[in-house]
This record gives structure tokens, sequence and C-alpha cells, in this order.
């Protein structure tokens, strides 16, 4: 395994090439959920406890299934889902934050950028798939779940939001006083909040260079 210290979670640098690993299939897994973990911390800023969830839940699956995230298709994931619905014991939210984990991982290996493809092609002869779509995942049919002691916005008062912050740069500019800048500042960040479906902790770590497209990926 390469250095546990690079922030880099792609394929290359988490597999020592050339080198034949003792158990493969769980040494490709482990370093799978490793370069994961890099990307939630490095990229997105998560905590290491919803890191470690998320974890959690891949682990789950593998185990459902007995097999690794490679040799998953849609069926595997329609069958878990069947069977943790039959048992009665989960709530809608905790499904769909299931199914939102196995969603992440299987994009995080299934992109190019990481390699994980092309590793486990060479490795085991195929290659991983993204297993959740519209189809077999739950939508969300309503604006919050039921208990929920939050929900969230309306577009109506979303919109007034978004006006309100909007008013704030036109009135500062138009009385020539300061806090424009900070108000279009706010107004923007709100706006991308709402667009991006950022989390706070998400949006304070922004820079310049997060609007760009990432040729790579």
């Amino acid at each position: 395994m390469a250095d546990s210290d690079s922030g880099d979670g792609s394929a290359r640098l988490l597999l020592v090439e050339g080198i034949a690993l003792l158990h493969p299939e769980d040494a490709v897994l482990e370093a799978m959920l490793e370069g994961w973990a890099r990307q939630q911390r490095g990229g997105r800023r998560l905590q290491p406890k919803t890191i470690r969830d998320r974890q959690s839940v891949v682990r789950r699956l593998v185990e459902y299934t007995n097999e690794y995230p490679w040799a998953w298709s849609a069926g595997h994931l329609d069958e878990w889902m069947t069977s943790l619905i039959a048992r009665g014991d989960r709530a809608e939210a905790t499904i769909r934050n299931y199914q939102g984990s196995i969603r992440q991982f299987c994009d995080y290996i299934t992109s190019p950028y990481y390699e994980w493809a092309a590793v486990c092609q060479e490795r085991f002869g195929t290659h991983p798939v993204q297993i959740c779509h519209e189809w077999n995942t739950v939508a969300h049919l309503v604006e919050y779940e039921a208990g929920a002691e939050r929900r969230p916005m309306t577009r109506e008062e979303c919109q007034a939001l978004f006006d309100f912050a909007d008013e704030r740069v036109e009135r500062a500019v138009r009385l020539g006083r300061k806090g424009a800048l900070t108000a279009y500042r706010d107004a923007t960040v709100f706006k991308a909040i709402y667009g991006w479906g950022l989390r706070c902790q998400e949006t304070s770590g922004l820079g310049v260079t997060d609007f760009y497209r990432n040729p790579k990926a």
C-alpha cells in the first residue's frame, strides 16, 4: 500500500504496481474504501464519523451480497433493499441514506480520474459500475420525513430569501451605503448552497478554483 498520508484517492497511489497481493480482492476493497475516505476528507471536508458511517454501509452491502464492488449489479442493490424493507426496522430516510452512500461510492470507483475501473479490469477481468439509478432508489416524494424536527424550505420560501438578499444589495448601492459587497457575497453564497446542495462546512471551504470544470473528471 502507498503512504497513508497521501491526500490522493487514486488507485495507482494506493496500490503498488507490480507487487503481488496475498489477498488481492480484500486488499483492493480496503484500498477503495481508504481512497474514498481521502476523497471525502480532502474534497468535501466531511467529518470522520460521516465517512465511517458511509464506509460501514458499503461493508454491509459487501457482506450481504458476498460480492466485491466490481461484481455488483443493480440486482444486488434491489435484493438488499427488499431485505431491509421487509424487516421493517429502517425508516425511509435511513434507506435513502444507504442508497446515497452506495451511489456516491460507485461514483468514486467508476470515475476514470481515480482509475479503479482500469485496475479492476487488469486484476479481476471486470470493472465496477453504477448500481443506483432513478428506477431502483427512493425518490424525494415528500418535502420532509414524518416526525423530522427540521424541514427544507419550499420553493416559494427560497425565492423569497433570494429576493430579500438581492434587495439588500440594490438598497445599499442605491443609498450609497457601505456593505453592498458584503450583501452581494451573502446573496451569492445562499444561491450557491441551494444550487449545488452544499453543507455549510462545504460552502466555507469553497475556493475560486472550485467553480471551474475539472478536465480529468
